[in-house]
């Protein structure tokens, strides 16, 4: 008698826990957000750190004379000053999608409508080793000619640092982005401009 109470408990106890396990599975929450609103949930480099950083950064640097000096020495040119984006080093305590960053440069400067921009790097090849294959492949009038790159006038390029402070309960997470525009025929340096982050999170009971 008291072994069958005994299955009878152990019973009870296992429909228990699958009820709650179901209950705990049933709760949980998905919700759609606004890609362009802010969820920081951790003191980590995010999406929006990304855009808003690289759009200050952007105007900042069409704020500089070299712009206007470039505009003055080529009066024939029919174009803007061409830019091309040569690569920003993650020299942060984290992984930062470096990638998007660049993305986010690019698009900045487009918007602006003040300076062209090529593309460098796996797309640039990829491009050239597109119009080698039109040559043979594609009708005269539609392959995209060989050797009628714009040249790049400017490269852009640059680093993310990252150091923590942390006391007790409170850390602070500081970055630096440092960005750099070179002039590529003389090798001057026409812009640096730098953008420091400060992103402070406090510990819960559970921890960071």
């Amino acid at each position: 008698m008291k072994k069958n109470n005994l299955v009878i408990k152990l019973a009870i106890l296992l429909i228990s826990l699958a009820s709650l396990a179901l209950t705990g599975c049933g709760g949980t929450n998905v919700q759609r957000l606004d890609a362009a609103e802010e969820v920081a949930l951790t003191d980590r480099w995010n999406a929006t750190d990304s855009r808003l950083v690289s759009e200050e950064m952007i105007d900042d640097m069409l704020s500089f004379p070299w712009v206007s000096r470039w505009a003055e020495a080529n009066p024939n040119r029919n174009r803007q000053p061409t830019v091309i984006v040569m690569g920003v080093r993650n020299r942060s305590h984290e992984h930062i999608a470096v990638d998007t960053f660049i993305n986010d440069l690019r698009r900045a400067m487009i918007r602006s409508g003040r300076v062209d921009f090529v593309a460098g790097g796996d797309v640039r090849d990829a491009l050239r080793e597109e119009r080698k294959d039109q040559e043979f492949n594609a009708t005269a009038d539609t392959a995209a000619q060989l050797a009628a790159e714009h040249g790049a006038n400017f490269a852009l390029s640059g680093s993310i640092d990252s150091w923590v402070d942390q006391l007790d309960g409170t850390r602070v997470t500081n970055y630096q982005i440092d960005l750099t525009l070179l002039d590529i025929q003389t090798g001057r340096q026409v812009w640096m401009g730098q953008k420091k982050l400060q992103k402070q999170q406090k510990r819960s009971k559970f921890g960071f």
